[in-house]
């Protein structure tokens, strides 16, 4: 396919649906507003040339000038359960000009806001999607993922709603399951082990209701790539830039030798820090390696074994 008719198959797509280049795979890919288009940091293809812009066609240079110019409310969300088009009765006690409200008049609007919090629940089915969404909001949270991720996860639980997905199993598992599907889909590192942590779940029963949803919902995840956790641990390492580089060498060499089919994901990317830090000479040891990446020494050695004996490595031991 050329690049040409894979930026017309893009048209229709907007920057969260496209997670990587078709022409180089790398996931940099940035908007250039001036342009209207979509372009990979890497090898400079234009991905999308005629993207919407779906911000204001207006200019603000501080916070005064961006709300006296603003017409609208804020944007829809796919965190709230009616995705933000209700009405919100302000609880600050004052009027439209500032002036404090008097006794009967807050008791007053007390009640309306409790019977306008009643009325945007209507029945079971979104009282449980509220349920559902608290659960997304407080994982993703606990975990340091970005709002974008929350965002998604939301959307993919709604679209398990729709096919009656949920009945049957725990609403707290199967939120677990659809962040972890929206971290594989946007291409955030994130492990099932990691989920098992933060949850009182075991690691199977994630996995299993993540496979379950997969498979229903047809989603086409592709296998995540080890060049994706070697940024996250050679932070939680304190290793520096040259290390990283250094690994994502080694781990694309090892992609074009065809070694990594079969093979862990994390254990390859912390095999391949723990040789870059050796030959950077900001050693760290394997022990230290295998509690930041969650494998076993002996992965981490296997591993290790593997893409100095493959890839004609040498290191000073």
């Amino acid at each position: 396919m050329s690049a040409e008719a894979k930026t017309k198959s893009n048209d229709k797509q907007t920057i969260e649906d496209i997670n990587e280049c078709p022409e180089c795979g790398s996931t940099h890919i940035s908007q250039d507003h001036g342009r209207g288009e979509l372009v990979c940091e890497e090898c400079g293809l234009v991905i999308d040339d005629q993207y919407i812009d779906q911000g204001p066609e207006w200019r603000a240079f501080d916070m005064k000038q961006e709300q006296s110019r603003a017409r609208a409310g804020p944007a829809m969300s796919q965190m709230m359960h009616d995705k933000g088009l209700s009405t919100e009765i302000d609880s600050s006690g004052r009027d439209s000009q500032g002036r404090t409200l008097s006794s009967s008049k807050k008791a007053q609007m007390y009640r309306l806001r409790k019977w306008q919090r009643r009325s945007r629940v209507a029945g079971a089915r979104e009282s449980s999607l509220i349920s559902a969404l608290s659960e997304i909001r407080r994982l993703a949270s606990k975990m340091g993922l970005p709002e974008h991720v929350k965002e998604r996860a939301a959307s993919i639980y709604r679209d398990v709603v729709e096919k009656n997905l949920v009945r049957g199993r725990s609403i707290k598992i199967v939120s677990c399951a659809v962040v972890y599907i929206a971290c594989r889909k946007l291409g955030i590192p994130r492990t099932l082990d990691e989920f098992a942590k933060e949850t009182d779940y075991d690691r199977k029963e994630i996995g299993r209701t993540y496979r379950f949803l997969k498979w229903e919902l047809n989603l086409k995840l592709k296998p995540t790539k080890p060049q994706k956790y070697i940024q996250k641990f050679c932070n939680d390492l304190g290793l520096g830039g040259d290390v990283k580089k250094l690994a994502e060498k080694i781990i694309n060499r090892a992609e074009e030798e065809e070694l990594l089919s079969g093979k862990g994901p994390t254990g390859l990317a912390a095999a391949a820090i723990y040789i870059a830090s050796i030959k950077a000479g900001d050693r760290r040891t394997q022990i230290e390696i295998a509690e930041v990446a969650d494998v076993t020494e002996v992965t981490v050695r296997n591993r290790y074994k593997d893409l100095v004996d493959k890839l004609d490595i040498e290191v000073e031991v």
